[in-house]
């Protein structure tokens, strides 16, 4: 393993570094210049650095940091440095871990291995970080690893599709992977947000109409179902569909026919419907707003995009992906984010999930005036920020995935005992862990 040493010519204190070897392999560096080069040419794993401002500028440390996300960097301070705020900011934002002078090997040891191991794990949660996956998609947490499993095996039949889940989850996303995967790959794919249109237009919209069909009606208009011949048509806020407009959207899945306002004569339009939605569709079904029959035409095959809040570290893996996209349009020297923005946008609930991550990346990048961007320049000042709003159901839904774990937790991961403790079949308890995106927490059956 690779290590490197920020030092000054006189520093006499580091002679424990020197213990390290042979298991690492150390490099000096005496200057910035030196440590840049290492950086780029050998890649080290750990960098211990002295945090002194005669030697090196801080501001000059804190860009190199900043370009150098996957290294793991110790300071090396006395105890009076620590007294300067500039270098407690340094330290708390960009290390992983910091010694005092003089240095204890065995200590240095230790906190040498813990960072080299750390290093390993933010290394294979940043895998890909500057691309997205083949459909399309940022994710390495296990809710995105079932949700793209699944995403494949719902590209390779041509049935209709649920695409449920919160709103700024991505659906249209997840909508174009299935087109781009699908064996209409090659045709149109057609977005239609069906809360966004007006309920006057919204019926001209989807099926089209004939000249003189109303007032206004100069000329014939091909609806966006029949523009989607050959390919995919992704009816985006289904559950807001008129019960008239839902008849209608029956009849073409049951019969691939739609009639254009206006001519009562059918037209016959081979497209596969891909629909979404954030509210509980059989809810609707039972309160009597949605048609029964038209959601179990829908809901043939279900995908469901997990919420940002339960993607773990993929919260700083999109932040990374975006920060790499639109690069362009920040300020003069910002070089990534901060350790404290990094745990601040791992606390934060997002209620406005991926494209709230976004937007507030896209702020900061522009208004952030240092070179890493920290909690205040996303807006998440813990001192600032507002109480979340919850609603029942995220409550309900919260309150429902704690009992599963706090059953699994106390029955050692045991199905069968976790299911006789919350009082339901162990069928159920696999339908909540699939839910919930469990699986991966070890469950297993009664020996």
């Amino acid at each position: 393993m690779r290590l490197a040493v920020l030092q000054g010519a006189g520093d006499t204190g580091l002679v424990a570094v020197d213990a390290l070897r042979p298991e690492w392999d150390v490099q000096r560096c005496a200057n910035l210049n030196e440590l840049s080069a290492a950086l780029h040419e050998r890649t080290p794993q750990v960098v211990l650095f002295r945090a002194d401002e005669a030697l090196v500028p801080l501001e000059s440390l804190e860009g190199l940091v900043a370009g150098s996300p996957l290294v793991q960097w110790i300071a090396l301070v006395t105890p009076e440095e620590l007294e300067d705020p500039r270098v407690r900011r340094l330290v708390a934002q960009t290390c992983t871990d910091y010694q005092t002078l003089p240095l204890d090997a065995v200590r240095l040891r230790h906190t040498v291995g813990h960072a080299a191991g750390m290093g390993r794990l933010r290394a294979r949660v940043m895998e890909g970080v500057t691309s997205p996956s083949e459909l399309g998609l940022v994710g390495a947490s296990p809710v995105m690893l079932k949700l793209m499993r699944g995403l494949e095996k719902v590209a390779a039949v041509d049935a209709p599709v649920l695409v449920h889940g919160e709103t700024g989850t991505g659906k249209e996303l997840v909508a174009r992977a299935i087109h781009a995967r699908s064996s209409r790959r090659r045709g149109p794919f057609v977005a239609v947000n069906c809360g966004a249109l007006p309920p006057t237009l919204i019926h001209s919209e989807l099926f089209g109409h004939e000249r003189g069909a109303f007032t206004g009606a100069a000329s014939r208009r091909i609806g966006r179902i029949e523009t989607a011949r050959g390919g995919t048509v992704f009816l985006d806020e289904i559950g807001d569909l008129s019960a008239e407009l839902q008849s209608h959207l029956l009849r073409f899945l049951e019969e691939s026919t739609i009639e254009r306002l206006g001519n009562g004569d059918p037209i016959r339009v081979d497209a596969r419907v891909i629909a979404a939605t954030h509210v509980d569709l059989e809810g609707a079904v039972a309160e009597g707003r949605f048609r029964e029959d038209l959601y179990y035409r829908l809901n043939v095959l279900r995908l469901d995009t997990p919420p940002l809040r339960e993607r773990g570290d993929d919260i700083e893996l999109l932040a990374r992906f975006f920060f790499q996209r639109y690069r362009s349009e920040s300020a003069p020297g910002v070089r990534g984010f901060s350790r404290e923005a990094i745990a601040a946008m791992q606390q934060h609930p997002w209620p406005g999930n991926v494209r709230e991550l976004l937007n507030r990346v896209r702020r900061a990048l522009v208004m952030s005036e240092r070179r890493l961007i920290g909690a205040a320049d996303l807006g998440l000042d813990r001192r600032a920020r507002p109480r979340r709003q919850e609603t029942l159901e995220r409550a309900r839904i919260a309150a429902e995935r704690e009992a599963v774990l706090g059953s699994l937790r106390a029955n050692r991961n045991n199905v069968t005992r976790a299911a006789q403790q919350l009082g339901v079949s162990r069928v159920t308890l696999y339908r909540l862990l699939d839910k919930h995106g469990l699986r991966s927490h070890g469950a297993a059956e009664a020996q």
